[in-house]
């Protein structure tokens, strides 16, 4: 067998592997043959053993002298962790188990990143390697070990979380505005200025009645949420208020001196910013807002036969199923949720009442079925749409089988240079970065060819469009507000609303028709039958 050819042998082959060592203590380390040598040595000679599958030891030492196995605070490891991240490593080579880790819950999130990173783990003298079926059952019984203890290391940190609620003392994080976090404790200390702002927004809560003229008069103020920077310096918050951020302020047992835990609340060590008593009063105005449909209420109660489908034609938001009560009557709409969130002035289409819309996109669904021209429109439309998904899946194809080329013919000149005994530390980094860019793209690839066939298999036939479309009227009346809801959701991709101009478009789903013809054809036969 020639040079080339074994190089080439070796490139598809190839199994990169590191070997990490460590010892608890510094103990002998000064020696000029200590304990990580005879680790590393041992780690070797195993390689060796595997070089028929075309295993080899990396270049780049791994080594944690004088470190514990109690934790994986060691900078060996930190840079074994970031190059397997990286995709340099195949394979993690350790004389005994306990020299990666000492802790069970530890070992089995190091199996766990391995796992997810396609990285094999063996221990020289154990016989463990997770590359077999025998180790993967130990890893299996490992790990059943961790989840016990994750579990019971759980139940001990919500224990002591309730038990620190119980105490009035608040839990920790990002504090809120009105507040300050005490200088190297975990106490609130009030905020002046902000506490001020805070009590200012319950009194104009409570003289408004209603979220969003509050949330317009903060924002003409310029009154915005609690900027915050956190230990690395990042900056969260700072934002203006919206109905949400609002309505979780206004609901914050905090600024009452309480703390809350779960369903229970109990009296904080932390000073009150809002007296209880106005706290109490904005609570009930809320819950008797909420009742009246101020806000949103629950309108798949009411059968929302659009959500999710409904957009905003101008700001292309999504529009939101609401309702209001007065007296024993219930009127469903749909409104905007950036004017919804940011108030009416944020977007020109105003909500739009739930019956007439709803009632447009049934009629059209049932025109389409009706109106061979109508018809041939949605049809044209949905094939339209196949035919650009496909162009899409092709010419990404395209591109990525020229990449391919490409990629493996600096595989060919790369392998030429590999020379079996010398030092190809290099050659061997450039190969494996190579290789992972190549299954990378084979990936896609297949995954591209799978979305092309499924694309073409779903292609939309003037046959399944009728069959779909004059088979809904028939059916309509007698589904449930939920299964009327999923016949939309399958037959429309888009509804867009424009409430400046009063028009509406449908898009129809171009798999949908083709769905929903196979479902009537099925529940016919189950009729026969």
């Amino acid at each position: 067998m020639t040079v080339r050819n074994l190089a080439a042998r070796a490139a598809v082959r190839l199994v990169r592997c590191a070997i990490y060592t460590r010892k608890s203590t510094e103990e002998g380390l000064d020696q000029e043959f200590n304990s990580l040598d005879a680790q590393r040595d041992a780690g070797e000679a195993y390689v060796r053993s595997q070089s028929g599958e075309g295993w080899v030891v990396l270049p780049d030492r791994y080594d944690d002298g004088g470190f514990t196995g109690g934790n994986t605070d060691r900078p060996g490891l930190r840079r074994l962790m970031a190059d397997l991240e990286a995709g340099r490593i195949d394979c993690v080579v350790v004389y005994k188990v306990d020299r990666l880790s000492r802790s069970l819950l530890d070992f089995a999130q190091l199996m766990q990143r391995f796992e997810q990173k396609g990285v094999s783990f063996v221990s020289v003298t154990q016989q463990f390697n997770t590359a077999s079926s025998m180790g993967r059952l130990v890893l299996n019984v490992l790990l059943s070990f961790a989840q016990f203890e994750r579990e019971i290391v759980g139940e001990r940190t919500r224990d002591k979380i309730a038990a620190t609620r119980r105490k009035g003392k608040w839990g920790g994080g990002r504090p809120v505005l009105g507040y300050d976090r005490e200088p190297g404790g975990r106490r609130l200390v009030i905020n002046a200025d902000e506490a001020e702002r805070v009590r200012a927004i319950f009194q104009l809560y409570l003289r408004h009645g209603s979220l969003l003229p509050v949330v317009r008069e903060l924002g003409r103020r310029g009154w915005v949420t609690k900027r915050w920077a956190d230990a690395t310096g990042r900056v969260t918050g700072g934002k203006p208020f919206t109905r949400t951020s609002l309505y979780q302020l206004l609901t914050n047992v905090l600024y009452a001196g309480r703390v809350r835990h779960k369903a229970d609340v109990y009296p904080g060590e932390h000073p009150a910013l809002v007296d209880p008593a106005t706290f109490d009063r904005v609570q009930d105005r809320l819950r008797k807002n909420g009742a009246q449909g101020a806000g949103p209420g629950s309108p798949d109660r009411y059968g929302a036969l659009l959500k999710g489908v409904l957009r905003c034609g101008p700001c292309g938001a999504a529009m939101t199923p609401t309702c209001t009560t007065k007296g024993t009557r219930t009127y469903r709409y749909y409104a905007c949720v950036a004017g919804h969130k940011k108030g009416a002035g944020t977007c020109p289409s105003k909500p739009v009442p739930a019956g007439p819309v709803e009632g447009f996109v049934v009629d059209r669904v049932r025109a389409a079925g009706r109106d061979p021209e109508l018809l041939r429109q949605v049809v044209a439309q949905a094939r339209r749409q196949q035919g650009e998904r496909l162009a899409e899946l092709t010419a990404e194809e395209t591109g990525l089988a020229a990449d391919l080329v490409g990629l493996k013919r600096h595989l060919a000149l790369e392998s030429a240079r590999f020379r079996p005994g010398d030092d190809n530390g290099e050659v061997v980094r450039r190969l494996a970065a190579l290789h992972e860019k190549v299954r990378l793209a084979d990936d896609r690839v297949k995954r591209l060819r799978d979305q092309q066939r499924a694309v073409k298999a779903a292609a939309v036939s003037e046959v399944d469009a009728a069959t779909a479309l004059a088979g809904f009227d028939p059916v309509w009346a007698a589904l449930a507000p939920a299964e009327r809801a999923r016949v939309i959701a399958l037959l429309v991709e888009r509804v867009a609303y424009d409430g400046a101009a009063g028009k509406v478009a449908v898009t129809f789903r171009p798999t949908g028709l083709t769905a929903l013809a196979a479902e009537l054809a099925q529940r016919q036969q189950e009729q026969v039958a």
